[in-house]
């Protein structure tokens, strides 16, 4: 493989990992838009919702990032807000809030974000 093939796909990967974080945050918002009104609902939808679109967010900074430490710092922010609506998720799926199949695929989805960008950051440092 070239130099500028190989340059494409590390550019297309890149770019992969911030479409997944994008659709993330956009099933986020969906989820905690239709999860009830009441003051549970609001709670734990307005954290994730926080939280969700933050990891997205904050990727997207890293990748603006001059130096190998900025980048890791973004980025683990972006790790925090992930492990954030992890466990939000979790809760929520215990007490029965939300589409039980979305919450499902939202957990399987950010339980694979976090090992991308973990491992992101181990082999930055």
């Amino acid at each position: 493989m070239s130099n500028a093939s190989s340059n494409k796909v590390k550019l297309k990967k890149k770019f992969d990992l911030e479409d997944r974080l994008v659709e993330f945050a956009a099933k986020v918002a969906l989820f905690s838009r239709d999860l009830p009104s009441d003051m549970t609902g609001q709670y734990y939808g307005n954290q994730l919702l926080r939280s969700g679109g933050s990891s997205a967010l904050n990727f997207g900074e890293a990748q603006g990032t001059n130096s190998n430490r900025d980048y890791v710092n973004k980025a683990s922010i972006s790790l925090k807000e992930l492990k954030e609506s992890r466990v939000n998720l979790k809760v929520l799926n215990k007490i029965n809030y939300g589409d039980t199949k979305s919450s499902a695929e939202l957990l399987d989805e950010v339980e694979q974000l976090i090992k991308i960008i973990a491992t992101i950051i181990k082999n930055k440092k």
